[in-house]
Formats: structure tokens, sequence, C-alpha cells
């Protein structure tokens, strides 16, 4: 669909009485010009004026989501080649700004918000977590030390405490104890650290200063995220000693087959420090089997660090809390709360069950960044708990989700999703054109019509082509798989149905024409 098209064929009802409110048109308001007399800077009137335009769009952008297509429709470069080659010399209204976002930006926007969005894992946003993410940026603090903005650190420490009883996690990850959490950006880098730090325990404490010898080795399984083989490479371990260990036929990490790598390297003269067990796989949601694993980890003095990424949310509720059964034996835990918890993007939570470990690993001090509170060994200054130093306020938009639903309204937030997956699941297998290619735990369905990898690759084009929802594949043994993630903030039982029948819809296209 063309940009020219789009306004077209996106119906918007009263969108320019949208903008004459927002800007005062018709009331004799005037235009903002820029003057030698008048200074550069947004007043405090005008952030006021713009900010409520800006607020409300977006809610109305949220009524509206439904009439996008979900996956965006432009060609590449469409977006550029509808943009001005040159800045603008002088400044521009923000009217036209914001209307220029309605027009030219929108129609580049694959809407993730969309309650017909079932691709990869959501990753969601709210009205709660919105309004804290913009509360952090109008405060705009930089909270690499304590001493920077005590409450960054402090509010930060709190809510990383209220989520180990929230979610069940063992009372080690907390800063009471000799562990703590910290909010990342994503699990990628979640990952990275605690690879870092399962390295320095590894070669106690000598491969910061010297670097890596070539014998570290790092063990996943086939279906772990490619993010483990990256943070090899980045830590420089290389991707070549990264283990890629057997799974069952559920897709889960044979402890057997681990267990088998790790004596062999050790044989050879290797150093094995890293092991990544996953709650929930991004291909079929596989649970990895936690306790043999940190068994096995337990008794080579091996780093385990256990990925939750989406399926950590699911710890909200005990009935789902044996998926992690043997938690207790990680050396770090990490979930994201910004795929399934209404945390709009970016807010990753990372627990380290000894923090000094990780301090060890990631602590330098500049003269330039020494201050008392610092020296007095009272405070936690996070700079020395992940790769930046520099860092936002993530923990305000945590806090309001958290306050806004209660522990009460995200659990049933979780339970519905899983409870219209496992229906979803059941309508595939009651219908024989169809199969599931894994397990379902939880909200994400692995399935395929027995018609082939082409007649799955047609169906999920189709479908994706026509804007009504979005899917995404994977492979399971060697065939093409269709994934269905129920997750998105409001999807409701009739988008899954909809999303059925026109599955149904396309799928009987294929078997027509066979």
């Amino acid at each position: 669909m063309s940009l020219e098209s789009y306004a077209t064929n996106v119906k918007i009802d009263g969108l320019e009485n949208f903008f004459s409110r927002a800007f005062g048109k018709n009331r004799g308001e005037p235009e903002r010009e820029m003057s030698e007399e008048k200074s550069f800077h947004m007043t405090p009137d005008e952030f006021r004026r713009y900010g409520h335009a800006v607020v409300d769009w977006i809610a109305d952008y949220q009524s509206r989501v439904e009439s996008f297509p979900v996956l965006s429709q432009v060609k590449p470069g469409e977006i550029r080649a509808s943009l001005p080659a040159a800045p603008p010399a002088r400044g521009e209204p923000f009217e036209a700004v914001l209307k220029d976002v309605e027009h030219l930006i929108l129609p580049g926007v694959t809407h993730w918000q969309s309650p017909n969005f079932f691709a990869y894992f959501p990753c969601n946003a709210s009205g709660p977590g919105i309004l804290g993410d913009l509360l952090s940026s109008g405060l705009g603090v930089q909270g690499m030390l304590w001493s920077t903005s005590p409450a960054c650190t402090e509010l930060e420490t709190h809510v990383m405490d209220w989520l180990v009883g929230m979610l069940g996690l063992p009372e080690k990850f907390l800063s009471s104890k000799t562990g703590g959490g910290v909010i990342q950006d994503t699990a990628s880098t979640a990952a990275l650290v605690a690879l870092l730090a399962g390295r320095e325990r590894a070669t106690n404490y000598s491969s910061n200063q010297k670097g890596c010898d070539g014998r570290l080795v790092v063990y996943a399984s086939t279906q772990t995220h490619s993010s483990v083989e990256k943070a090899a490479m980045i830590a420089g371990i290389g991707a070549e000693n990264v283990r890629a260990i057997e799974v069952d036929e559920k897709f889960a990490m044979r402890p057997e087959a681990l267990a088998r790598q790790v004596e062999a390297d050790r044989g050879a003269g290797l150093t094995p420090c890293f092991v990544c067990a996953t709650v929930g796989t991004t291909s079929s949601n596989a649970i990895d089997p936690i306790g043999a694993v940190g068994e096995i980890c337990r008794r080579h003095n091996l780093w385990l660090h256990v990925d939750a990424a989406m399926s950590g949310t699911a710890m909200l509720c005990p009935e789902f809390r044996h998926l992690q059964s043997g938690v207790e034996l990680a050396d770090s835990y990490n979930f994201n709360p910004h795929k399934w918890m209404a945390v709009n993007f970016d807010c990753s939570c990372f627990w380290v069950a000894d923090r000094k470990a990780l301090i060890q690993t990631l602590s330098i001090l500049p003269e330039y960044l020494r201050n008392q509170a610092t020296e007095s060994g009272a405070v936690i200054d996070y700079r020395d708990w992940h790769i930046q130093l520099g860092r936002r306020f993530r923990s305000l938009k945590l806090w309001f989700v958290i306050r806004h639903y209660g522990v009460e309204g995200l659990q049933h937030h979780v339970r519905e999703h899983v409870r219209l997956a496992q229906q979803f699941a059941n309508w595939v297998r009651n219908d024989q054109r169809f199969e599931l290619a894994a397990p379902v735990p939880l909200n994400l369905v692995c399935f395929r019509h027995k018609g082939g990898d082409a007649a799955n690759q047609t169906i999920m084009d189709r479908l994706n082509r026509s804007g009504d929802l979005f899917l995404t594949h994977t492979k399971l043994n060697g065939k093409l798989t269709l994934r269905l993630c129920v997750g998105q903030t409001n999807t409701k039982a009739r988008h899954v149905e909809n999303a059925w029948q026109r599955i149904q819809e396309e799928s009987g296209k294929i078997s027509g024409r066979g």
C-alpha cells in the first residue's frame, strides 16, 4: 500500500478535528513562530499543550489500532523517500511534526500493540507503563550512581525485590541476602552479563586482565536463543567454543548429553564455564529441565543462567511455577516484563545469587566517578551491574504497572492468555488438516498444515499480506512450523477466534487448489 493511498484506505474519523482541538485552531491562538525575540526552546506552556496533544494522539491510536494492517505494507525505502532530503533550517510548528507522524511514519509501523499481533513473542505496552516512561523522560535522570539520583537506585532495588516474591524465586536473589536484581535493557544483554560473570569466576577473575586463552567453553541447547552465541563472540570466548546440546522430543535440553559434553571437554583440557538453560525457548516455548541441568552445573562448578525472557511472566501464577523447578540452583535469572507483563520496552529483569561476583566482574572506578556514598560501601551503584555506564529511570514504569494492576490483575492477564492459547491448540487438534508441532505448556502454539512447507508458507504469507493478523514461523524437526503466540496486552477471545477463522479460510484455498 503506498503512502498516498494509506490515508484513503485507513479511515480516521475526525482526524482534522483532532488536530484543530489539539492545537487551538479556531480559538484565535497563533501558530508558534520563530523570532529573534523568542527562545528556541519549547516553553512550559507549549510543552503542556503539545504534551496533551501527544497523549490524546496515543489514546486515539490505541482506540483505532485494529483498523491498521498489523504488518506494515510499505516497500523498502518508501518511508525515506517521503522525507525531506535536508533538515529544516528553521524550526517547524509542532502540529506539522505530529501530522507527519500520522501521514508519513504510521504507514511504516508494524503494530506490535494490535490485539491481532501473534508473531514472535509480544512486546507489550500499557497505559501505566507508558505514563511511567513519560515521567522518566520528564525527570531526565541519569542514574549511573546512587548519588546521581538515590530514588532511581532504591526504587529499582525495591521493585526487583518485590518481583522475587511475586515470581516465587529463591530468596538468595533478594538484595537483603547475597544477591540482588537490576534492570537490563534486554535478555540478550542479561545473557552477556551472566556469561562475563561466569567467565571471570572460572578463571579466578584473570581473563578481564589477560584476555581469554581459547580454552573456555559455553553450553546451550540447540534451541537456545542466538543471543548466547553472540555473547560468547563479544566476551572473547568465540562461537566455536559454544556447545549446542541436543534436545529431546519436547525440544528441551538433554541433561545426560550436557554431562557427557562437559566431561569430554574437561578431558580435552578445556575449561567449561557457563550453561544457559531456558524456560520457554523462542522457537517452541520448550522448557529445559532446570533441576537436572543445575545439578550438573553444581557438580562441575559452572555458572548456570536461566533465561525465562517470555515465560518468566507466567510465574506470577503459582500453578505454572513447576515449569522452572530447580531454579534455586541458578546463579542468575532473567525475565522480560516488556514481553508479557504490560511494561513497555525496554525492561529486562536480571538477578544474581552472588552480587559480589557480578560487581567484581564489571566494576571499574575512574577518579571522576569517585564520591563519598560509593566509598562508604553502603549503597548500590548499578553502573557495576551491567555493560553501560549511563542508565535511565526504568523502574518507574515497572512500579506504575505493578501498582496499577496489582498482582491479581497481572495474574488474570496471564491466565486468560494461557486459556486462549490452549483453546486454539484444541482447535488445531480437532482439525484433520493441521497438527501440533510441539507441546503447548503456556501461550505459544506451534502448528502446521499437513500439506507441507510450501502450504504453510503460503498460508502465512497470505495472512500477513492481508493485514488481518501477523504470524511468524520457525523450523522444528526440519519442517516449517507456524507460531501463534497469545500475549498482546489487549488480545481477547474474539481476536483468537478470528485468527483461527482466517487460518481456516486460507487453508481451504490451499486444500481446494490441491
